[in-house]
């Protein structure tokens, strides 16, 4: 059956939810020899970068299954994933939801202590995981079986059982919104709800320009990879999922090697591109790159915009040929503020070479966000211009957090559940990302240091930075404020640029500014999203003025 056929007939099946994607492609006809996912290591006697066909995905998942339904595996059973790559992260997340099992993917690098308590708190039935993490657990007692990865893949797909019916409410993930910078709060999403914006936004048109080969660099055990997952497979693109987000060289690398049309990731992705004169290299393939989590900086979509190439339609005054597709160089950026909570970006926005709207807009919100600006105080919308906390209804949010009602509820305010971001939006209906409520500085009168407005600030006024982190504290005499900054290689590292830094930033951060600290690229600390590594960040200057 044709792809569009495909993509009509799940738009249109009541059915189709983000745990059962790979099943009703089947149902409804797919081709198995088409496209499945490619992970970037070897897997089952697969070799790394080449993909797996529909239908052997479907027995890769299968082999999964049947082993752990034969070691007792069922469904409700809550089972954690602690992992390295992306191949063991979902293959085994196919094969638990294939039981109706709950698989709670967890990040590869949280440190082995804290990993034990999340893994407590959960009350897993049992964990699935590999030989670095078993290292990393040594020492900790975690209370349950615990299943090598290595041996998950094994069974025998004839004797897996048939895949569960899932009702839309069933659990069908759970994530986490953290785990590098404390303990994570573990994210319950749905059938239905993980599978909505698919079904809305990608679904009920034309496949998008740069979605045909699409390169992930998010991080697997995270919401958004679900979602790129069932998006390549509901679209019938080719996916291949990289395991590691935070080395923008071997991000470079795999684009140059594998020729995608569209790149996914987070801003901390494009950050680390920035590294690079991307003129230099063969990007001649991406017409697409798409954000997700935090939202990007203008200097960092820039320089992607600017290289790359997509199609466009033409028509020659004066022609009676009518339209032609023309190649043109230069890419589009869409831009999604999103979070794990949120299950999908409620906002989006396009740039290209020729587009100005910036200053951290997120554009405007998708037809299924009911969106609200909120004064926390009154629980009432705050006026055009005016910054509020952002708060959401959407059938995409995550039911609430596994076994944690107090943070369920602490976070919802007169219906909207509140994602921790401020925002304000202009008189167009262009809402506008400021900071996170946990990172905004009050300095009194009135005043507020946005520490994510003011990075943007910096980067767009001094050309040497490519990325930056301000750390600010509350002493006697009131807020002072250190900026840390990371220079582009061909930067003076031995430059001033603290009245460039100052000149940046709004008369009252200013005030507060004490520093100006050039980190060296060996001393960045590096993470799968910005707000886990400009936390890191922070608290390694903190400790190094402590010591000082």
């Amino acid at each position: 059956m044709a792809s569009t056929s495909i993509r009509a007939a799940l738009a249109a099946d009541p059915d189709v939810g983000a745990g059962n994607v790979l099943h009703k492609l089947i149902e409804h006809g797919a081709d198995l020899s088409g496209p499945g996912i490619a992970f970037d290591v070897a897997v089952d006697g697969f070799p790394a970068w080449q993909g797996l066909t529909l239908g052997e995905l479907r027995e890769r998942a299968a082999a999964r299954a049947a082993w752990l339904h034969a070691y007792g595996i069922t469904r409700r059973d809550p089972v954690a994933i602690y992992v390295t790559s992306s191949a063991d992260c979902f293959l085994n997340w196919m094969g638990l939801v294939w039981l109706g099992a709950i698989p709670a993917l967890m990040n590869p690098n949280i440190p082995g202590d804290i990993a034990a308590q999340y893994i407590g708190k959960l009350r897993a039935t049992a964990l699935i995981t590999d030989a670095a993490h078993i290292e990393r657990l040594a020492g900790q007692d975690v209370g349950i079986p615990v299943l090598d990865a290595a041996d998950t893949g094994t069974g025998d797909p004839a004797l897996a059982p048939a895949p569960f019916k899932l009702h839309a409410d069933d659990p069908i993930a759970i994530t986490h919104s953290s785990g590098t910078t404390r303990m994570p709060t573990a994210v319950v999403h749905s059938h239905a709800s993980l599978f909505h914006a698919t079904r809305k936004i990608r679904l009920s048109g034309p496949r998008a320009q740069g979605t045909e080969r699409i390169l992930s660099a998010l991080p697997a055990p995270h919401a958004a990879g679900i979602m790129t997952i069932n998006h390549a497979l509901s679209n019938r693109s080719e996916l291949l999922f990289l395991s590691r987000q935070d080395d923008g060289g071997a991000v470079l690398d795999a684009i140059e090697q594998w020729k995608p049309t569209g790149v996914f990731g987070f801003a901390v992705t494009w950050s680390e591109l920035a590294r690079f004169d991307l003129e230099q290299h063969d990007m001649d393939s991406v017409a697409l790159w798409f954000n997700t989590g935090d939202c990007a900086h203008e200097p960092h979509i820039r320089n992607l915009v600017n290289v790359g190439s997509r199609n466009v339609v033409t028509r020659q005054a004066g022609s009676s040929a009518g339209a032609a597709v023309k190649r043109v160089k230069g890419s589009s950026f869409v831009d999604g503020l999103g979070s794990t909570e949120m299950g999908h970006s409620a906002f989006h926005i396009t740039h290209r070479p020729d587009t100005e709207r910036y200053g951290r807009c997120v554009g405007v919100p998708h037809v299924f966000a009911d969106v609200a600006l909120l004064d926390t105080e009154t629980g009432e919308e705050v006026p055009v211009g005016q910054v509020g906390h952002f708060g959401l209804k959407s059938p995409t949010l995550a039911p609430g957090y596994w076994n944690d009602h107090v943070n369920t509820y602490r976070n919802r305010l007169n219906g909207y559940y509140l994602t921790g971001d401020l925002m304000f939006r202009d008189e167009e209906g262009y809402y506008y990302h400021v900071d996170r409520a946990v990172d905004s500085v009050d300095l009194g009168g009135g005043n507020w240091l946005y520490t994510a407005m003011s990075e943007e600030q910096i980067l767009r006024a001094v050309p040497d930075v490519r990325d930056c982190t301000i750390v600010s504290v509350k002493t006697d005499t009131g807020v002072v404020s250190d900026v840390l900054l990371s220079l582009h290689e061909s930067a003076d590292p031995d430059a001033d640029h603290t009245e460039a830094v100052r000149a940046a930033l709004t008369p009252a951060a200013a005030a507060t500014l004490r520093k100006v600290v050039v980190f060296p690229d060996e001393n960045i600390v590096t993470g799968p999203t910005g707000k886990v590594r400009k936390f890191l960040m922070r608290q390694r200057h903190l400790a190094e003025m402590a010591n000082a």
